[in-house]
Formats: structure tokens, C-alpha cells, sequence
């Protein structure tokens, strides 16, 4: 490790001391989980960060660390907003450039041995859930809301219901996807890059690609 990336743990190690006393209880703030690069920007940490299923131990969470070379790592500013919950089932890393907004009363679900290379972001206003053993690729889009309401010309909303995203077990996602609200995805599959996903996929090991995203292969398997 150069002396570059040891100022950057350390500074970041420093940083991350007043973000878990802030989050969780003494015992587990104490084992300081969660450990933030310093190139991390701060929005908000209003809400709920819960550790379930899992032995805390320290650094089980990193965010904002990596060093995928066509990113930089200091000009691409990762971003916590926390108003509502997330609740982690195990290691975490989530890598520079990423950003998560969590809003008030939404809940954020992240498996264990969950990984994003780099500068995805995550927009969850309902209800978004990952499982295990997840590989996430890097310019990915999570977003369960549409911000925006689009009428008919009498005025009545066309889509007033806010839907879940759901992620599965061994899921690998490439990169530069939108995955949007109504999203289902199954254990073991592949989603190919530039995808856009928007629907119930009900087939375990299939990848799935296109805009809109099809079932392309069946009965895959993959390897990290």
C-alpha cells in the first residue's frame, strides 16, 4: 500500500469516528462498522442504519474507496443521504463515486457480500432490496420513484403507485443499467450492460438484456 492510499484510510478512519456514534448504539458504534473515504459528501443522516443477521465487525462497510483507473477517485465525490432505513445483512462495499438517497420512510435492504465497483447510485423512495453475493458493475441506476407525474389530458394520474425493486441472491449487474421501479430479478442471473429493466423477471439463472430487457439465455451460471 503506497502512502497515498494509507493518508486516504487514515483521513477516511478519522471521518467515519462521529458518522457511527451518529448512526448506531455505543456497543456497536464502538466496532465503528462503517468506514467512509474522505471524499465523501455528506447529505444527510437523519434516519436509521440497522445491522442485522451478522457479527459487527470493524470496516464490514466501505464507502467511497476504489480504484477503478478510468474514475477518478478524488473528483468523484461519493454521496450519503440517509432520511429513512438501511438495514445491511453483512460486508458491504460500496465504491467510490457511488451515491444512495434513502427518503423519509423508504427502506433500503443490502445482502451480505455486497459490492459495487464504482459511481452507481442507488434512489430508493419506497422500497428497494438486494440479496446476497451481489456484483454490481459501475454507472448504474436504482431508482423506485419517478419524481414526476404524468397525466392524461383530464388530469388523472397515470401511474400513482410507488413499486418495489427487488434483487435476488448471486446477481451480477453490468454496467451503465437503469433499473427502475417494478423491477424483479431472481437468483443467479446476469444483467447485460446497457439494459433497461422495468418489469418481473420469474426465471432463476437467465440473462437478461435490451431496452426494454428480455430473458436472452436460460439456465446460465457465473463466475466473480
Amino acid at each position: 500500500m503506497n502512502i497515498k492510499n494509507t493518508l486516504v484510510i487514515l483521513w477516511g478512519g478519522v471521518r467515519s469516528i462521529p458518522i457511527n456514534f451518529k448512526l448506531f448504539p455505543l456497543k456497536t458504534a464502538l466496532k465503528f462498522p462503517i468506514i467512509i473515504s474522505p471524499f465523501v459528501k455528506i447529505k444527510s443522516l437523519k434516519g436509521r442504519v440497522i445491522i442485522k443477521n451478522y457479527e459487527i465487525k470493524p470496516g464490514m462497510i466501505r464507502i467511497g474507496f476504489g480504484n477503478i483507473g478510468i474514475f477518478d477517485q478524488i473528483l468523484s465525490r461519493s454521496i450519503l443521504e440517509i432520511e429513512g432505513k438501511i438495514i445491511f445483512y453483512g460486508k458491504a462495499v460500496i465504491g467510490h463515486g457511488s451515491k444512495i438517497s434513502v427518503g423519509k420512510n423508504a427502506i433500503l435492504e443490502i445482502g451480505n457480500n455486497f459490492d459495487i465497483t464504482a459511481e452507481t447510485s442507488i434512489v430508493c423512495h419506497k422500497s428497494i432490496k438486494f440479496g446476497d453475493n451481489n456484483l454490481i458493475s459501475w454507472e448504474n441506476l436504482f431508482m423506485d420513484i419517478d419524481f414526476h407525474k404524468i397525466k392524461n389530458l383530464n388530469e388523472d394520474n397515470l401511474d400513482k403507485e410507488l413499486k418495489k425493486i427487488m434483487i435476488g441472491n448471486n446477481v451480477w449487474i453490468g454496467c451503465r443499467n437503469t433499473i427502475l421501479k417494478g423491477t424483479k430479478v431472481l437468483d443467479n442471473s446476469v444483467i447485460g450492460a446497457n439494459s433497461l429493466i422495468n418489469k418481473e423477471f420469474k426465471k432463476e439463472n437467465v440473462l437478461i438484456a435490451g431496452n426494454p430487457a428480455k430473458i436472452l439465455k436460460e439456465n446460465i451460471i457465473w463466475e466473480k
